[in-house]
């Protein structure tokens, strides 16, 4: 039998646009496909709450999927603007539907500040590219959304902000230098959300495309020393997603395959899908 999710995207409907216009799928869209392709029989219905007087589905609606998952977005939840506010009270109807649900990056910070947490700026600045060293936390080494992930290991990632405050009822998985909350496991209203701050939905494909709108952001924040550098870069993550074996760029560029292979590199969407959706639509009465 299929399962059904819900893509909640995090996007105001001009950033949907844009990105759809560079890459040819909205965020929403490449979510559902790689969600697809993990499973042939996933179907997917996509939500949009920050647009104003868009239909949202009520407790009811939101009980019927077997999975709720929370994309990314360019939003800054700090601005508490009411495109914001109704993703948190979605966020909050998502716990008390006591549905599985799993997000990036906005994703993590939405449901962060729906159980009680707090998000802001990173002192430390962006990480853009791909978040390096990831450590699973000694709960994290047992937990079966971090299941297959060796020690140490990147993902693809942008993001500027942070998880600062955890809820009452979080566990932390994964970390590392940029920021303390990489991946997490929070409750609230008996749900459960799994959630990390960096993408492993993105292919490089992808994230080659979202960076190449942002070349100036990876200048003048010194990443690259000047646009031809930027636009060198973005050109080996291309290179690279058409070729993953080309050795020398993966050496050159420090990645591996838990990047390079898209079985590794949507590790916790996978574990997700295994061990929550399955499990829980049996328990449910729904296989």
């Amino acid at each position: 039998m299929a399962l059904r999710f819900l893509v909640i995207e995090g996007n105001t409907l001009g950033a949907r646009q844009a990105h759809k216009a560079a890459y040819g799928l909205m965020p929403s869209e490449s979510y559902a496909d790689v969600l697809q392709q993990v499973e042939t029989d996933i179907v997917c219905d996509l939500a949009f709450p920050a647009d104003e007087g868009t239909n949202l589905p009520d407790a009811s609606g939101l009980e019927s999927y077997d999975g709720i998952v929370l994309t990314g977005s360019h939003l800054n939840i700090y601005d508490a603007t009411p495109n914001i506010l109704r993703q948190i009270d979605l966020m909050r109807s998502v716990y008390a539907s006591r549905t599985p649900s799993f997000g990036s990056c906005w994703g993590l910070q939405v449901a962060a500040v729906a159980a009680g947490g707090d998000v802001r700026k990173n002192p430390l600045g962006r990480e853009i590219g791909f978040a390096r060293r990831l450590t699973p936390t000694e709960a994290g080494r047992t937990h079966p959304l971090l299941s297959g992930r060796p020690a140490s290991y990147d993902a693809p990632a942008i993001h500027l902000d942070i998880v600062t405050t955890t809820p009452g009822e979080a566990i932390v998985l994964s970390t590392n230098a940029v920021s303390q909350v990489q991946a997490a496991e929070i409750t609230m209203s008996g749900g459960t959300f799994w959630g990390v701050q960096y993408h492993p939905e993105f292919s490089l494909g992808e994230l080659a495309v979202i960076l190449a709108r942002r070349t100036e952001m990876l200048v003048g924040e010194g990443f690259c020393r000047n646009a031809e550098e930027a636009v060198s870069y973005i050109g080996d993550l291309q290179t690279l997603h058409a070729q993953p074996t080309r050795f020398d760029l993966s050496w050159r560029h420090g990645l591996d395959e838990e990047v390079l292979l898209p079985e590794r590199r949507t590790r916790e969407i996978r574990n997700f899908i295994e061990h929550r959706v399955k499990p829980e639509k049996s328990a449910r009465g729904r296989a």
